[in-house]
Parts: structure tokens; C-alpha cells; sequence
């Protein structure tokens, strides 16, 4: 009775309904059900509903289980999976539950032995719809699917069957769907009873400070991490910190791009930074670090045991102010080879400052983003001067600044010399059509090269 009610979404019953399934309503009136009075026109009747959806649901699980005859089992849970209106969500993670032998063995003291044939054809089932889900997470609905079935794994609470099902899968992508911290807590479990997830996705999950802490045991375990667009704030930083400070972290690549960071959380990450050497690629973007926290995160990439390779650091509230303390960073550390500073206030000052950081033999930058950094003609002179003496540099963005065709000769220059130039955006700065068709000519003495749209 209970699992046809969670199959029509149906929670009242009447008399004819326990007549129907051989039930008498003393029987069950202690715990299991309740009685309604009814009013219908001007006559009155009882009803009868369990305490709350959630028991209906997992008496309607149990029965699966003591039912003799499992039949197409395997059929019925797919068809239930795929049901999109969710009234088999909760059922089937208590289906799941109730396949673990230590759960079921407190039941069966009451209820009877459960059918072995269905406990092995839910375990199957369970792994193989892993398998199947875990590549199918482009839409919205798949990414759905396949947290539904990440739920079926820790309701088993089977390490074996959690270690099998995702032995094969590299990847776990979520990005735009809403998690809860109870969603997070599965992620960290799936992710810590296996050492293959390599990547994890969690962009844009309205994950906030409780569902970081609900993640944060299973964080170290991988390689590349993405959190950006999530209100983590300082507080949840401090966690993400924890997880680099780990001595088994094998996070190299983190996205913590508009997460919420402010100065105050800067120093907990940036005390991380500088104990962890295997962290190569850092987004801190559209944070507001102000100078201050810039100022901290420059001290980490100064560290000897800092190895970082990328950084991000887009519309973080940088002036020239704190640019000392970060091109110090740049003239010291060897390992740097991708800035990006695009969107930040530091004018012909901080820009002249980077420069005098490019000079420097130790620096080996290949790409820099000085997009939409208040440069003008007086500042691109002597960075143009500075890039010259590097050979290594492939990627250049100097797009929404200010500058005229004053600076369009040494901008040729600066092509025409730096034979590993692959791209440079000048887009929506001030040229004149005449100075911006010179520009654009390099593209045909340059086989390859891209000048990004004037």
C-alpha cells in the first residue's frame, strides 16, 4: 500500500484501501498510521495517512526487499530514476540503504529474512548506473541524474561497491545546479573512498560556508578544483586553506574566483599558499582583496616552496599601491609564467612598475593581462621596452585602455621583434582607421599570429 501510494503520489487512504491489501487499521495505528477525520459534504469519514511522506517512503523501500518474487526489479528502478518529478527520490536512496548487509540485518530481526536476489540486482544496479551517468553531465538534468545516484552510493554505505562503481570515472562536474550541504557531504564521501576523481566542478552551486564544511574532509584529494561563484566567504576559505595545508594535497589547480574573499580571509589562504609546492594554477578573481590582501598573496609567491605557475587576479581592487609588493613577487619567482591583472586600477605607475619586474632575468613570464588597467601612451613605452627582452612571451592583452596612435610604432616594434607572439588584444582602444590597418597588416608577415579586433 505504501509503495503504490509513493507510485500515484498518493498519502490518504481509505478503508477500502487496507481491505484492499488485507490490513486492519489497529494493527498499524501506534507508529504507522494515523487517523484523519474526513469531512465530505455532510458526511463524515476516517482516513488514514502515514506520520510523514519520508516513512511511507522507506516502508514502500522495505517491501521491495520481502517481496518473494523480485521479478523485473532492475527494469522498475530504472523507470523510477528516470522519473523527473522526483516522488521516487527519497524511495529509491532508502532502496539503496536497505542493500547493505549491516542495515538490513537489524530489520530482518523483525521482519523476516529480505530476498538476497533483490539485495544483489539493486548492488548492480547501483554500480552500473554510475558508470553510465558519470559521462553524462552536460545538462542540467544529467548532472541531476547522476547526484541522485551519487546518493544511492553513500545511502549503501558499501566502500566495496563505492570503490567499484568509480573506479573508471576522472571527473565529476556540477556546475550551475543548486547543492545542498547534505549534497555535499555525499560529494565528500564518494570522493573519499576513491582516489581516481581527478577534476571537480562545483562552479555557481550556491554552495555557502555550512557546505564547505560538509566538503572540506574530501577537498586534498584532487587535482583540480573549481569553487568559483560560490558566497564561501572568509570563513569557508579557511577551510579550502586546510585542504592545501594537508601534507597528501594534491590540489594543483584551484578556481576561486568570486567566492566572497576579502582581505581578513587573504591571510589564512596566503600562509597556505606558501607551504604548499604543488599548487600550480590560482584564480582569486573578482574578489575584493583591496592592496592589503594583495600585499599577503604577494608575500606567499615569494616563498621558495610557492610553485605557482598561473595566476588569476582580474578586478581584485589592485593599484599601484600594492603593484611593489606584487612585482617584487613577479622579479623573484622563477616559476610564474601567466599573469593576469586586467580590470584593476594601476595606471602608467603600476604598469611601469610591472615593467621594471619583466626586466628581470628570473622572470619567465609567457602570457600577461593588462586589459582595462588605465594604460596610456606615457606607460606602454616602457612596458613595450621590457617585453622586448622576452623571448618567451606567447599571450599579450593590453584591450580597453587608452591608447592613441601615439603608441602604434612601438607596438609594431614589439611584433615584429617578438617572433613567439602568438596573440595580442588592442581591442576598444583609441586608434584611428588608418593607424589600426598598420597593426593589422602584421597578421600577413606573421603566419599565425592573432590581433584581436581594433
Amino acid at each position: 500500500m505504501a509503495f503504490r501510494g509513493v507510485s500515484e503520489k498518493k498519502i490518504v487512504f481509505t478503508d477500502g484501501d487496507l481491505i484492499k491489501y488485507n490490513l486492519q487499521s489497529s494493527q498499524f495505528l501506534s507508529g504507522f498510521l494515523m487517523e484523519l477525520l474526513e469531512r465530505e459534504d455532510s458526511a463524515r469519514g476516517i482516513v488514514y495517512t502515514f506520520p510523514h511522506l519520508t516513512i511511507q517512503e522507506f516502508v514502500a523501500a522495505v517491501a521491495q526487499f520481502l517481496n518473494p518474487h523480485p521479478g523485473d526489479i532492475l527494469i522498475f528502478l530504472t523507470e523510477a530514476h528516470n522519473t523527473t518529478d522526483g516522488r521516487f527520490e527519497v524511495f529509491l536512496r532508502f532502496v539503496a540503504g536497505l542493500s547493505s548487509p549491516m542495515i538490513a540485518r537489524g530489520l530482518e530481526e523483525f521482519l523476516g529474512p529480505f530476498t538476497h536476489e533483490t539485495t544483489c540486482r539493486v548492488i548492480d544496479w547501483v554500480k552500473e548506473e554510475v558508470k553510465r551517468q558519470s559521462g553524462n553531465t552536460r545538462s542540467e538534468s544529467g548532472k541531476r541524474s547522476l547526484l541522485n545516484i551519487l546518493h544511492y552510493l553513500f545511502e549503501s554505505q558499501n566502500r566495496g561497491l563505492a570503490q567499484a562503481a568509480l573506479r573508471s570515472v576522472e571527473t565529476l562536474s556540477f556546475s550551475g545546479i543548486t547543492l545542498t550541504p547534505i549534497d555535499c557531504a555525499v560529494l565528500s564521501h564518494v570522493i573519499g573512498l576513491c582516489d581516481t576523481i581527478k577534476y571537480l566542478n562545483l562552479e555557481y552551486c550556491h554552495i555557502q560556508c555550512e557546505g564547505t564544511q560538509r566538503l572540506g574532509p574530501g577537498l586534498y584529494k584532487c587535482r583540480e578544483l573549481r569553487l568559483g561563484g560560490n558566497q564561501l566567504g572568509d570563513s569557508g576559505l579557511k577551510l579550502v586553506s586546510a585542504a592545501l595545508r594537508n601534507p597528501e594535497c594534491k590540489i594543483q589547480k584551484l578556481r576561486l574566483d568570486n567566492v566572497g574573499l576579502t582581505d581578513s580571509g587573504a591571510e589564512e589562504l596566503a600562509s597556505a599558499l606558501s607551504t604548499n609546492p604543488l599548487l600550480s594554477e590560482l584564480d582569486l578573481s573578482f574578489n575584493k582583496l583591496g592592496d592589503s590582501g594583495v600585499k599577503l598573496v604577494s608575500v606567499a609567491l615569494r616563498n621558495p616552496e610557492c610553485k605557482i605557475q598561473t595566476l588569476w587576479l582580474t578586478h581584485v581592487g589592485l593599484t599601484d599601491t600594492s603593484a611593489k609588493d606584487l612585482v617584487s613577487a613577479l622579479s623573484t619567482n622563477p616559476s610564474l609564467t601567466e599573469l593576469y591583472l586586467s580590470d584593476n586600477k594601476l595606471g602608467d605607475s603600476g604598469v611601469k612598475l610591472v615593467s621594471m619586474a619583466l626586466r628581470n632575468p628570473e622572470c619567465k613570464i609567457q602570457a600577461l593581462r593588462l586589459g582595462s588597467v588605465g594604460l596610456t601612451d606615457s606607460g606602454v613605452e616602457d612596458l613595450v621596452s621590457a617585453l622586448s627582452t622576452k623571448p618567451s612571451l606567447t599571450w599579450l592583452n593590453l584591450g580597453s585602455n587608452s591608447l592613441t596612435d601615439r603608441s602604434v610604432p612601438a607596438l609594431r616594434h614589439l611584433i615584429l621583434t617578438l617572433p613567439s607572439l602568438e596573440w595580442i588584444g588592442l581591442h576598444w582602444n583609441r586608434f584611428s582607421e588608418a593607424e589600426g590597418n598598420k597593426l593589422r597588416s602584421l597578421r600577413g608577415l606573421r603566419p599565425g599570429l592573432i590581433v584581436v579586433d581594433l
